[in-house]
């Protein structure tokens, strides 16, 4: 797309309110283009629509106009989550009007270099840790995009002193063409929002934009240890530098396999001992990956180690995400509402020791959810399913031979249905046990939102 300023006197669509909607609606206006926002919801149910309308910027709510899109329009930007068959999607397509998201518009007008954040689990996690590193370091970090503010709202305050730390998701990156971020991470690969995308040729297509535009000057942090990370590096022109917790690299971030130390490999074959995996602030071994990631890409950043170290010992993650919650009579309860698809499930399993009573279930996506079977009656001794993809999960326990299985049928009350869970869940658990809320599904079914689902769980844990 053209730069912002260039869209003076044009007429813009912003497609969808929520942060991202708002805050790039705001940039236009204030660049001057004429600006048109629409979202499906009612009026009463946008309640940030009367802050633009005082700007003087034209809201249409409760659905999409048969002419909200024409040959006057120069550029549409879309929320993230709105899928490409939307209509007005589709009517600017045919028309070959530009469609991008947020990030998109954002980059042109930030003078901070960026950083890329993304892959199908850790963002959060590794962009957190990026943010408060960078900190430490003394190096002034922004944190923006899929968490903190909206990139739009801070593109414009930011200077060559900063960096803008990005967490990025398909969706967003869907929307882009000359995105660049000095520093990208890719973190991991995995079989998710199939429902958006169609298909994993496109989801992997869209995770791969964070790349598109880098040159030799900028840096590709990729996971060495996946193999769709390992598959697009003949594609990448930037600088390649890799993290693995499972193989010592010549180059690069690595766990050593006889002293279980966080090493940095730099160019030139020095060694540098960042701390010993034990000492991590966070569980799993997925989060000795996050930190892998972490370290490399601040150490580009130009981090020092000491800071590095620091903050990995100090950094007791994220809320929705392997957090513990409470211990009760001996069982503990962790909330991993975050973990949205199976593969983030299974890891979040294996982070504990002790035996798991898993609650899962959410929204159906079309997955079968045959990874869980490995789980399934071996570490996870006690299963309550939730939500659409109830009966799938439940035929997966089945098919594992797992007998100590609970249904919560009560989709009508979200709130009813998590606190039957979590009860239904204490009756199955014993002494030494672990309840884990790890859905393995996104929470749109029933809740609106990851949070609100592991906020639930949290409130019905402490009312046992």
């Amino acid at each position: 797309m053209k730069h912002p300023h260039d869209y003076a006197g044009e007429k813009v669509v912003v497609l969808g309110l929520a942060k991202s909607g708002v805050a790039a609606a705001k940039l236009f206006h204030r660049m001057g283009a004429s600006i048109v926002v629409n979202d499906r919801k009612d009026r009463d149910q946008s309640p940030e629509a009367a802050e633009l309308e005082d700007l003087g910027i034209a809201v249409i709510c409760g659905g999409h106009p048969d002419d909200l899109i024409d040959e006057n329009v120069k550029l549409l930007v879309k929320n993230p989550g709105i899928p490409y068959i939307a209509p007005p999607i589709v009517q600017a397509q045919q028309l070959g009007i530009e469609v991008v998201t947020e990030v998109e518009v954002a980059y042109p007008i930030c003078a901070a270099p960026m950083i890329g954040i993304t892959g199908s689990n850790g963002k959060t996690t590794t962009t957190t840790l990026v943010g408060q590193i960078l900190e430490e370091s003394r190096l002034k970090p922004i944190v923006a995009g899929n968490i903190g503010r909206a990139l739009c709202e801070v593109a414009e305050e930011a200077n060559s002193d900063n960096w803008m730390v990005v967490e990025l998701s398909s969706f967003q990156l869907k929307g882009t063409s000359t995105f660049k971020p000095r520093i990208a991470c890719l973190l991991n690969v995995y079989e998710t929002h199939l429902d958006y995308h169609g298909d994993m040729e496109d989801y992997t297509a869209s995770k791969v934009k964070l790349f598109a535009n880098q040159t030799a000057e900028d840096t590709a942090v990729i996971n060495w240890d996946d193999a769709a990370c390992q598959a697009i590096i003949p594609t990448l022109n930037a600088h390649i530098l890799p993290f693995s917790i499972e193989v010592e690299l010549s180059y690069g971030m690595y766990v050593d396999a006889d002293t279980g130390m966080l090493i940095y490999k730099d160019e030139a074959g020095e060694t540098h001992v960042i701390l010993h995996q034990d000492e991590l602030g966070i569980a799993g071994s997925f989060n000795v990956a996050n930190a892998l990631a972490a370290a490399a890409i601040t150490i580009r950043a130009g981090a020092d180690f000491a800071s590095i170290a620091k903050v990995l010992r100090e950094f007791h993650g994220v809320e929705h995400r392997l957090e513990f919650v409470k211990e009760i009579e001996g069982v503990k309860f962790y909330n991993n509402s975050k973990a949205t698809n199976a593969v983030a499930t299974i890891k979040s399993v294996e982070a504990f020791k002790g035996n798991i009573i898993l609650i899962a279930g959410g929204l159906d996506r079309g997955s079968d959810y045959m990874e869980l079977l490995p789980v399934l009656g071996k570490q996870v001794k006690g299963l309550v399913t939730l939500g659409q993809t109830r009966n799938k999960i439940n035929k997966v326990a089945e098919l594992a031979g797992l007998t100590a299985v609970k249904t919560v049928d009560n989709e009508d009350d979200a709130r009813e249905a998590i606190h039957l869970a979590v009860q239904e869940a204490w009756t199955l658990a014993e002494e030494g046990d672990i309840v884990l809320l790890s859905p393995a599904c996104a929470s749109w079914d029933m809740f609106p939102s990851f949070e609100q689902r592991g906020s639930m769980f949290k409130e019905s844990v402490h009312n046992l």
